[in-house]
């Protein structure tokens, strides 16, 4: 079979797996509440979960910071996301799993499909499941708890660590923030709540995977991360959702907590279906010495506005976003990076890679902020744009906000297209067109892929592949 023959099979191949992955699960639910957003809404999610009274009134606040806030209108265009319209809380499963084997069926082989019950076994420290607005599975290895580390769903830690969760919730990204954290902050299910203690170093990655699976849903996990003074911990995030004629939303909040001289990388591989709206808000505090790491790949949704941040507070702090986004036809992703240089001495460092295809549109939008008093500080940002086709669009929207005379920041930009050269190259070697475009594209990447684990990178490349079977021809 000639080299065209063997990538047509494999291209079927990874088309089924996606097909798959894309495709509804035929699914019962144990409770959905009616379309709309209401006090009575809000008020009946809080019922469900016997919540405590403290957050049954932070949520009925943030919805009537909500109803008050205006929707960004500087991005992409949201104003055909249909709120009144949505389920805003749809409940799976009675409790959450501590098997595998006691995961529904339905809900079970769709992340056997996925890869996940492998996965944990190979390479995680733990595993949290979420399926609609509920996790429906959560594992930790016992040797990782033995050490004083929670990971757990952020609806048990409510019930288990109150004391915890009273004191964190919402100070890293207030409900006011901008409409959709007040949106997450009177709605919010699920999520991960991650606490390390002092010294303690999480060898291998915990991981939370997120399926939307109903058609007009809205999805808002709610994730705390507080890492203690020298610990370390890596936490990965990936989503799916099937395609449907219908829009839904996921707009989740992440905070999270650097103390000093600890570090977290936090790493996500997004691949929702076009009919999902992905307005997300990401924010990490960094204090004295501390490392916060977010490494981001964007590949799926209709649109997608996502710009993970890091507020360097304590001297020598660190932060670093390593960006990546792939656009096709009926695509848009705005993504980037904030930096805010809140104490002397830090440094920040953004790396964007965006690739479009089609009449797909990248964004880069940023912000670097060094106030006067920084002095020693540091930040250094760099976009790269690869265009696919001549209708394809990339833009890039940097802020430098620099008011410190003895600090330093440096600020690059390309943009291109794949050349015909590197093509007759690459096709005189025995390649075909598309062949050589995703190892184009691959080379292109390689940064941001570099960061991730081994079996990631090769998720990430597997998804990029796929996306790249019709940028040619």
């Amino acid at each position: 079979m000639g080299s065209r023959g063997r990538q047509g099979t494999a291209n079927m191949r990874r088309s089924n797996v996606q097909d798959g992955l894309f495709a509804p699960d035929k699914v019962s639910y144990i409770h959905r509440t009616p379309r709309g957003l209401s006090k009575r809404i809000v008020e009946e999610i809080a019922y469900v979960k016997k919540e405590p009274e403290w957050m049954r009134r932070v949520r009925l606040s943030a919805h009537q910071t909500f109803l008050r806030r205006k929707a960004p209108v500087w991005g992409p265009d949201i104003a055909s996301v249909d709120f009144a319209n949505l389920h805003y809380y749809i409940r799976p499963t009675e409790k959450v799993a501590q098997r595998w084997s006691d995961v529904p069926a339905p809900i079970r082989k769709t992340y056997d499909r996925i890869g996940i019950p492998r996965a944990e076994r190979k390479y995680l420290m733990g595993v949290m499941a979420q399926y609609e607005s509920e996790a429906v599975y959560h594992s930790i290895q016992e040797k990782l708890a033995q050490t004083g580390v929670i990971f757990t769903d952020m609806d048990t830690a409510v019930r288990q660590h109150p004391e915890i969760i009273q004191r964190y919730f919402g100070t890293v990204v207030p409900a006011a923030d901008n409409k959709f954290s007040a949106l997450n902050t009177a709605v919010w299910s699920g999520g991960s709540f991650v606490y390390v203690p002092a010294g303690v170093r999480v060898a291998l990655p915990l991981q939370a995977y997120y399926r939307i699976n109903a058609p007009q849903v809205g999805q808002f996990e709610r994730t705390l991360i507080i890492a203690e003074p020298g610990s370390y911990v890596h936490y990965v995030e990936g989503c799916t959702a099937p395609r449907y004629s219908t829009s839904s939303l996921h707009s989740a909040v992440v905070e999270i907590i650097v103390k000093k001289g600890a570090r977290v990388r936090y790493t996500t591989v997004q691949n929702w279906s076009k009919n999902v709206f992905n307005l997300v808000t990401k924010r990490s505090f960094v204090y004295e010495e501390g490392i916060m790491e977010w490494v981001d790949g964007n590949i799926g949704s209709g649109v997608t506005m996502k710009y993970p941040s890091v507020y360097l507070l304590g001297r020598k702090a660190r932060g670093e976003v390593l960006s990546m986004a792939c656009a096709g036809t009926g695509q848009v992703i705005d993504a980037g990076a904030r930096a805010i240089h809140g104490a002397p001495e830090t440094s920040s460092r953004i790396i964007s890679k965006s690739i479009s295809k089609g009449t797909g549109r990248t964004s880069y939008r940023g912000l670097v902020r060094i106030p006067r008093g920084m002095r020693g500080s540091a930040s250094h940002v760099s976009c790269d744009a690869l265009l696919l086709n001549p209708r394809a669009r990339s833009d890039t929207y940097p802020r430098m906000e620099v008011y410190e005379p003895q600090a330093r920041v440096g600020h690059e930009a390309s943009v291109g297209r794949i050349g015909e050269e590197q093509l007759f190259y690459l096709q005189s070697r025995g390649l075909s067109e598309q062949e050589a475009v995703s190892m184009i594209v691959a080379g292109f990447v390689e940064p941001i892929a570099k960061e991730l684990p081994l079996e990631y990178a090769v998720e990430l490349n597997r998804l990029l592949e796929y996306e790249m079977s019709n940028a040619v021809g």
